[in-house]
């Protein structure tokens, strides 16, 4: 890659800082510039032992390609008293403005994609910003408004139609429109990874996909019209399938990729499959966006425990996912 990729540092007080360490400490396969905050970034490596230097810089252009450091775009000045492990407005606002950083560098072109480290949502409203999580902020930002979140490990990929709602307002937003678009985003996000003509299986809202009318009528009337929509595009979409049966079919190598009506409908199979290589990209954005599959951790953060292969895995995807 020509631009070295954006490591958003998260939450301060979770095991962002040292899962980021290790991975720098495992080596890198491309540059990459962390977003945060060059004391906590020190204080993790410190807490590791590890054998690396934070390099903080004024500007990605100040990074310097060394595998001994850890060049930091120094974006927080939090104090060095900083708990870890707890809630704290403090870094629920600066794990926003690191994203908002990553952003900002991206659409200038400085940052070749962003790969996110979790935040906290109850301290990010702590600090005063009431987001669901990431992929809103990324979508208010870039003001995109066609946008998913989708879910990927080696063996799914799930992209989502609702995300972060409760399941009595999901129902309500699955509409044609809205099902429609997710299509045409799993279609643009299996393109991104390199498939030709990928096929996408959508799945029903309700039991066995309504049973024809039994169970409900959302997937005849709803679903099942957005998937001809999408036909009629040159889309290769089918169903809707029952959800219990599509993922299994989506491992077995029928599809690439499915389309989930709800949150939990979606990402508990890709989560079951194990966290350590699983990847959250958001579909739409004028960038590529990654992320690990875990959030903050704070009952670990701070004791060397965290398991930084997803982080790896995002920082892979990301790769991945510029070539194409």
């Amino acid at each position: 890659m020509k631009k070295p990729i954006g490591i958003t540092m998260g939450d301060p007080c979770g095991i962002g800082p040292e899962i980021i360490a290790r991975v720098f400490a495992d080596g890198l396969p491309e540059q990459a510039v962390v977003i945060g905050d060059a004391k906590v970034m020190e204080r993790a490596v410190r807490a590791l032992n590890l054998a690396l230097q934070v390099q903080p810089i004024a500007s990605v252009d100040n990074a310097l390609p060394d595998s001994g450091l850890i060049a930091v775009l120094n974006v927080s000045h939090l104090p060095d008293d900083l708990p870890i492990g707890q809630v704290d407005a403090r870094a629920g606002r600066a794990s926003y403005d690191y994203v908002a950083r990553a952003i900002d560098e991206a659409l200038a072109g400085n940052i070749g994609a962003i790969v996110t480290a979790p935040i906290n949502k109850e301290a990010m409203k702590q600090g005063g910003l009431h987001y669901p999580g990431h992929t809103e902020i990324l979508a208010e930002r870039t003001g995109t408004d066609k946008f998913a979140m989708m879910l990927a490990n080696d063996e799914l990929r799930v992209i989502l139609v609702t995300i972060h709602v409760s399941l009595r307002d999901a129902i309500d937003l699955v509409t044609e429109d809205s099902v429609f678009r997710t299509i045409e985003l799993a279609h643009r996000a299996g393109k991104a990874y390199g498939i030709a003509s990928p096929r996408v299986a959508v799945a029903g809202l309700n039991p066995h996909a309504g049973e024809n009318g039994m169970f409900g009528r959302e997937d005849l009337d709803i679903i099942a019209p957005a998937i001809s929509r999408a036909q009629d595009v040159g889309i290769d979409a089918s169903g809707p399938w029952p959800g219990d049966t599509i993922f299994m079919r989506a491992r077995r190598g029928e599809f690439d990729i499915v389309v989930a009506q709800y949150h939990d409908q979606g990402l508990i199979p890709v989560k079951y499959l194990g966290i350590d290589n699983s990847v959250n990209v958001t579909i739409g954005l004028p960038f590529i966006r990654t992320s690990v599959d875990h959030g903050t951790a704070f009952d670990i953060a701070g004791q060397g425990k965290a398991d930084h292969s997803s982080l790896r895995y995002a920082f892979d995807q990301a790769l991945l996912l510029n070539a194409f």
